[in-house]
């Protein structure tokens, strides 16, 4: 069951960042997924691992308001370098 909550966190999370930063139209259910499931992850590891800031480690951790947002936090950071590395336009 836990699977299925990180699927659909990270579906949420990474369609919110493509709207955030517009590349919606170029990104599929999948990417969406993938994204949001990696960002979330990133967050939590620069947020709340390496810079201590306060509630940043839920992300990742299941479905909550803070665990969304640093996660859509994550994802915009994630599609940020995807983009200056030429991945996504």
């Amino acid at each position: 069951m836990g699977w299925i909550i990180t699927i659909l966190v990270g579906a949420l999370c990474g369609w919110l960042a493509s709207l955030i930063m517009k590349t919606d139209a170029q990104q599929g259910a999948i990417a969406n997924i993938l994204i949001g499931i990696v960002g979330s992850l990133l967050a939590q590891a620069i947020f709340g691992s390496w810079l201590n800031i306060g509630g940043a480690d839920v992300a990742g951790n299941g479905f909550s308001f803070w665990s969304i947002v640093w996660g859509v936090v994550g994802s915009v950071v994630l599609i940020a370098v995807l983009k200056a590395l030429r991945v996504l336009r």
